[in-house]
């Protein structure tokens, strides 16, 4: 056992992160790796126990990190978004959300074996899934934009009501049970639930109103949104229990539709604070699990139990509360199966086990074994079954990683339409119908708008797409765009055409601090490679083998083209910069862009003529 907090702490942080990097490294469902990190840390290896260790400030910390992960979560839920979506939303968050409440009652009681207030209770903090689990998963799958949308709505919506339901199932339960408890006490319940509610679009509003009036400096911002989600979360929480998730749900709500450019700014920082969170959090859940709560869960009654919740409960929930809209079979059947528990089912479970011992129910023991068997099985299940699944019913935008090129031109449209010859999904986008003429008439698939338009947010779908490149005439125009995308696509994957600036101003400085990575040689500037393109100059595609190395493509290629890009057999696109060099290897493709003179032809004829006797031999 570790005896320093401090050396916990750091242990805790290198688990939740390290999980999170060997999940992106892997491709593998970060929160099964990060449950298995907390395992083995925790109840197996005995070397961190952070709610016996931490003592007291153990619970505020955990209540803490899930109020500001749900609030994170909940700026997310911009009404605009579910156009079209409203009505399988809305019938899945409440008459889903009752059936799954009262379906997962009966398959406690009956097979669980738990007594029907305890059955009643747990079973409405089972509807919850939540943003802890759903986010990461969705993140995970690249699945189209309607499952996509529902299942993340669902999960922020559903987890105050999850809570608030097994408070109300409690509160109702004493009120029919207790000669002590009466009409006071249930009106108490729902006085406070809209109380919660209040005060946290008050909060919302007023944050909004400071931010747009200018009472708040920027540098202030981000400490006093989270400084009033932690206020609203607390004041709720202490007026009535669980009822603080259900305060910063609408706080978080209110600023997302509010539509201020200052919360837009701040979502990315939130959303790597909630990602920090997330990782921690759920290492130290987990660790704090005891070998008797595992032991529990080999009891044939729970495993039971688990599987109804999976095969039966949830599906049949889905399907009856979605009938009549316009939902899919595939989407229902996906709605219907991915339902992974999480921190919220964790950390209040733990508290109605303690509530409900006091109250003489014994069997509350196995709350903590039925909750953790369930989330571990849920995200195990669901984490590796989301993209296979979303593949067979054609729900998953899996494929070769896309380009998006903003700016049409001639050069870039030559580029879209070789990537296109090489299978690779590509789109321009350009807010000028006369400039993206040139692309209609090429055939290139197209987008008329501004990329840095809220409109385009909402209604452009970017899953397909792993790159990005800025090809406008203005060099400050495309350093702006990268540096906006760089939370959505990785500084990595953001390039930009250089220029010749006619004004004489020198902006190398700024772009390479602030923008994407210049693409290709040094002088290939957007000017030259457009002027190059409407003097007929062609891409060129050179297949590299073992006979034909790269270095022998560099030893032999003509001198006067220019290396654009790499394409590797797995579809990805290792595009030819300044800064970075690349290498081709056996199986890749080089893209170059040749000169059209009949002789510097004949000599790149040689070339694949040498190269196919090379093959041949």
């Amino acid at each position: 056992m570790i005896d320093s907090i401090l050396l916990q702490f750091m242990l805790i942080g290198l688990l939740g992160i390290g999980s999170q990097w060997a999940a992106w490294r892997f491709r593998l469902p970060a929160i099964v790796l990060m449950s298995i990190a907390g395992l083995l840390a925790g109840p197996i290896l005995g070397l961190i126990n952070p709610e016996q260790d931490f003592g007291d400030v153990y619970r505020p910390i955990i209540a803490m990190a899930v109020a500001i992960i749900l609030f994170e979560g909940s700026l997310n839920l911009d009404i605009k978004e579910i156009k079209g979506l409203g009505r399988p939303v809305v019938r899945i968050v409440t008459f889903g959300a009752f059936l799954g409440w009262v379906l997962g009652a009966l398959a406690a009681h009956y097979v669980a074996g738990l007594s029907w207030t305890v059955a009643i209770v747990i079973a409405g903090l089972f509807i919850v899934t939540g943003p802890t689990v759903i986010l990461p998963l969705l993140r995970q799958a690249k699945l189209k934009a309607r499952p996509a949308k529902i299942l993340k709505w669902e999960g922020i919506i559903v987890d105050p009501i999850g809570a608030l339901l097994a408070v109300f199932a409690f509160e109702f339960i004493q009120f029919i049970l207790s000669d002590e408890v009466g009409v006071p006490a249930l009106l108490a319940f729902f006085l406070a639930s809209l109380f919660a509610a209040v005060l946290g679009w008050a909060c919302g509003k007023g944050v909004g109103w400071m931010f747009e009036t200018g009472y708040v400096p920027e540098y202030l911002k981000s400490p006093v949104v989270f400084t009033v989600v932690i206020a609203c979360f607390t004041i709720s929480d202490e007026i009535m229990h669980e009822t603080g998730l259900l305060a910063v749900t609408a706080m978080g709500m209110t600023l997302a539709n509010l539509h201020i450019p200052s919360i837009s700014d701040m979502r990315h920082f939130k959303e790597n604070i909630s990602l920090l969170l997330i990782s921690t959090i759920f290492i130290m859940l987990t660790a704090s699990l005891t070998t008797d709560t595992l032991f529990q869960i080999l009891n044939f009654q729970i495993i039971g139990f688990v599987l109804l919740m999976l095969f039966v409960v949830r599906p049949l929930s889905i399907w009856i509360s979605t009938m009549g809209t316009d939902l899919t079979k595939s989407e229902k059947l996906l709605v219907g199966w991915i339902a992974p528990r999480g921190i919220v089912a964790l950390t209040v479970s733990s508290y109605f086990a303690s509530a409900l011992l006091d109250e003489g129910y014994e069997d509350a023991n196995l709350l903590l074994s039925i909750t953790f068997a369930l989330v571990f099985s849920t995200v195990v299940a669901h984490g590796f079954s989301i993209q296979w699944l979303a593949k067979k019913l054609n729900l998953s935008m899996e494929g070769p990683p896309g380009v998006l090129i903003n700016g049409s031109s001639s050069f870039t449209v030559t580029l879209a339409k070789t990537l296109e010859e090489l299978k690779v999904p590509v789109m321009i986008i350009d807010s000028s119908w006369e400039r993206l003429s040139i692309a209609r008439q090429a055939g290139v698939p197209i987008y008329h708008g501004e990329i840095l338009s809220e409109q385009t947010e909402y209604t452009m779908d970017m899953t397909p797409f792993e790159y990005l490149i800025a090809a406008s005439e203005l060099d400050s125009y495309n350093a702006l765009i990268c540096t906006t995308f760089v939370p959505t696509f990785g500084r990595n994957n953001l390039y930009q055409l250089s220029l010749r600036n006619q004004s004489g101003d020198n902006l190398e400085g700024l772009v390479h601090s602030i923008g994407g990575r210049i693409l290709f040689e040094e002088g290939a500037s957007w000017e030259k490679l457009n002027e190059l393109a409407k003097e007929g100059y062609k891409f060129r595609k050179t297949s590299i083998t073992q006979k034909f190395t790269f270095k022998d493509y560099l030893e032999n290629k003509n001198p006067g083209a220019i290396l654009l890009f790499i394409k590797k057999p797995s579809g990805k696109i290792d595009f030819f910069t300044e800064d970075f060099p690349t290498k081709a290897e056996q199986g890749d493709t080089v893209v170059s862009l040749m000169p059209p003179d009949k002789e510097k032809d004949k000599i790149q004829s040689r070339l694949e003529e040498q190269r196919n006797g090379r093959d041949e031999s």
